[in-house]
């Protein structure tokens, strides 16, 4: 069976932390899935570029690739800068772009998983408040996700669960994590959890562990959670069947 390459697109980072974060779970990713060619292309920061990745992959006589934003919402990057980048790809590629990450029940997963990881006991789930944070965006579809999550998960039984934001302006309806804290201590839940809802540290998660000091428990980003990757690859299959049923494989 003809298999496109995996192309997976991060935004990238001054931080460190964040390329070495991507670069561990594209290695889950391939642990998962032997034989699979997967490669990573960054936006910003870091090398390789988006561009660069695929004009090797051109050079090489690569033909279809699955072009997979390393993103938890459809906001401005998968909306925008990413289908940009894409057009500039080589002629000779048929590139499909990919859905993001979330939503996805294995995301929640992940996210209970680092908070477990952090030290909080599956017996202590109903008296505990979660915070939901988030980066942020301003863009209401990425808002209205974000808002749903937080709904939906809080009533796997948590005490309750507040959305949050750690970038400088929140919709409304969005505190910032240590507001989110203070909210759930009011409510009161015995203890208060915060589960960053990003995929790699850097400046806005940093911002989030800030907000966290007031909180018993605080979990580390996603990364490279095995569910975080099985999502990756329930994308890349979703974009990949189409095309190779066309081509008839």
């Amino acid at each position: 069976m003809h298999n496109p390459v995996l192309l997976v697109i991060a935004h990238g980072s001054r931080d460190a932390r964040h390329a070495g974060t991507v670069h561990a779970l594209v290695r889950r990713v391939r642990s998962l899935r032997p034989g699979l060619r997967v490669e990573t292309g960054f936006l910003d920061f870091n090398v390789p570029s988006v561009h660069g990745v695929l004009e090797s992959l051109a050079a090489e006589g690569v033909r279809d690739v699955v072009a997979l934003p390393l993103l938890l919402t459809r906001a401005f990057h998968a909306k925008a800068d990413i289908p940009a980048v894409l057009r500039k790809a080589p002629p000779r590629l048929r590139i499909r772009q990919a859905d993001v990450l979330g939503p996805s029940p294995l995301l929640t997963r992940a996210l209970e998983r680092r908070l477990h990881e952090a030290g909080l006991a599956p017996a202590d789930k109903s008296s505990t408040g979660v915070v939901l944070a988030s980066a942020g965006s301003t863009d209401p579809e990425a808002i209205a996700v974000i808002a749903d999550i937080a709904r939906e998960w809080r009533h796997t039984g948590w005490c309750a669960v507040r959305p949050a934001f750690a970038s400088a302006a929140s919709p409304a309806g969005f505190s910032r994590t240590e507001d989110a804290v203070r909210e759930l201590r009011a409510l009161g839940c015995a203890r208060v959890a915060v589960a960053p809802y990003v995929l790699a540290p850097g400046f806005l998660p940093d911002r989030i562990a800030r907000g966290a000091a007031g909180a018993d428990v605080l979990a580390e980003v996603l990364g490279p959670a095995p569910e975080v990757a099985r999502v990756v690859l329930d994308r890349y299959d979703e974009a990949r069947l189409p095309a190779l049923t066309a081509l008839g494989a």
